[in-house]
């Protein structure tokens, strides 16, 4: 349970499995203060599982614990132990591009819309705020009309200082939509390059006039401590110890294993080297990735990419990136460590493999398939993308052929930088039937509307 609040404070979390708190189970939380930004999270153990928990959070007086505020109440279904249907929605990028809230068309709505389909989870891809990109209080659309945007001074120009990342984090918190989504729906949070600045990597310098720190580590190291303190990972500790990259268990159905494409990676560069061990993983989450994919006992394996593995996401005029670099040959660069990957997956006969992403503002589906491919050795796999929630949309990226995508489905505007206005919002759906355990693919776009569906058995590779 995460909670913040805007003075000292002792935390206090109350459970119950009626909303009438007849017999609450009480938790001790810590007490808040500004080392965090007055935010703190207490964890929760022996609930029952597969059941439904309602809570409410107290914050109280340090001095003196009987003065508490207005309790703030929520709800949550906790894991199940047995086969039992699984729903969970996913996407990525919010603020960005100069698209903040905007209260003339109801907040950032893909959050209460993804709430009313009543999720187990929400899968966030990254990018959950955009620190690098300053927002304007008004900008003008095509039409003619205005976007206007909900302004702190933290907004106003790019993050350096940690106070400035987490008035990033702040800011998202002012929609009363992701407010009231948070506090229904387990979040299984990773992030991506806009929590720092775009298409960062560690070791960076930056020649970005807009900034006076030119070290992206050192922005970097102050974007972690505040993703920490604002998102109550288990392996990532409020002080930024630790790692985001883990894997979560949902029943016998489905594990999803999220990764850290940033914190690892090796330089953007062109992709054409012969040899790469760092790529975009490092050697030890790689390590860590095959380790955990060969115990997984789950019927699904979601991997949960921060980043697409066959589009081409370029970085300037020569350097790349994701995976892919536009060769359609054999692997080179960070694409020799997913052909290791995907090498694994196979001799090992680890089955129901699927790949979850964002970060290209724009939704699609592609089937990796090794008869239409240049490296071969590898099942079949499906990815879909989706997103953003309220940024930017842009034009596809095209397809690399070294693992043989297929995109039978693609929805992008054919121009950039189209305005949530104009719509090009997407997120996606994922639902495990406990039964059967078929796994159905949804991509959605905001207002509800279904733009694209696959069904997947279970067992069966390539489909």
């Amino acid at each position: 349970m995460w909670v913040r609040s805007d003075r000292p404070a002792r935390m206090i979390v109350e459970t119950s499995a009626t909303e009438s708190f007849t017999r609450p189970r009480r938790w001790q939380g810590p007490l808040l203060g500004p080392g965090t930004d007055f935010t703190g999270r207490t964890a929760l153990h022996g609930l029952p599982a597969g059941s439904q928990v309602h809570y409410r959070v107290l914050l109280a007086d340090p001095e003196d614990p009987r003065r508490t505020g207005e309790p703030v109440h929520g709800t949550f279904r906790t894991v199940p132990e047995r086969r039992k249907d699984v729903r969970f929605v996913w996407s990525g990028d919010l603020a960005g591009q100069g698209w903040g809230i905007n209260p003339d068309q109801g907040g950032y709505r893909a959050f209460e819309e993804m709430r009313r389909r009543n999720p187990d989870f929400f899968l966030c891809s990254g990018d959950n705020i955009y620190a690098d990109g300053p927002l304007t209080e008004t900008v003008k659309l095509p039409d003619g009309s205005t976007w206007r945007n909900i302004m702190t001074p933290e907004k106003s120009k790019v993050a350096e200082t940690l106070d400035e990342y987490r008035g990033n984090f702040r800011y998202n918190l002012l929609d009363e939509n992701l407010r009231r989504f948070h506090a229904e729906v387990p979040t299984i949070t990773q992030w991506d390059d806009h929590e720092v600045l775009n298409n960062w990597y560690p070791g960076e310098i930056l020649a970005d006039d807009r900034y006076t720190e030119k070290n992206v580590d050192v922005l970097a190291a102050h974007a972690r401590q505040a993703f920490a303190e604002y998102f109550p990972i288990s392996t990532l500790r409020p002080d930024a110890s630790g790692r985001v990259y883990r894997v979560q268990h949902h029943g016998p159905l489905l594990d999803v294993f999220v990764l850290d494409c940033r914190t690892y990676r090796d330089a953007n560069s062109p992709g054409r080297q012969p040899e790469d061990t760092q790529g975009i993983l490092g050697a030890e989450q790689l390590g860590w990735l095959k380790r955990e994919l060969s115990r997984s006992r789950a019927v699904w394996k979601v991997i949960a990419c921060d980043m697409p593995l066959g589009l081409v996401v370029p970085d300037g005029k020569s350097d790349f990136e994701a995976v892919a670099q536009g060769d359609p040959g054999a692997p080179l660069g960070r694409e020799l460590q997913l052909a290791e990957l995907l090498r694994h997956i196979k001799h090992q006969k680890i089955t129901g493999t699927v790949w979850l992403t964002a970060d290209v503002h724009y939704t699609s589906a592609q089937h990796y398939d090794p008869s239409r491919a240049a490296f071969k050795d590898f099942a079949p796999f499906w990815e879909f993308v989706t997103g953003p929630l309220n940024a930017g949309s842009f034009p596809a990226v095209k397809l690399d052929g070294t693992f043989g995508p297929e995109q039978p489905y693609l929805k992008a505007p054919d121009r950039t930088n189209v305005s949530p206005a104009e719509g090009y919002q997407f997120y996606g759906e994922v639902e495990i039937d406990g039964d059967s355990g078929e796994l159905t693919v949804r991509l959605l776009e905001v207002g509800g509307k279904v733009l694209f569906t696959k069904a997947l058995k279970p067992g069966l590779v390539g489909q």
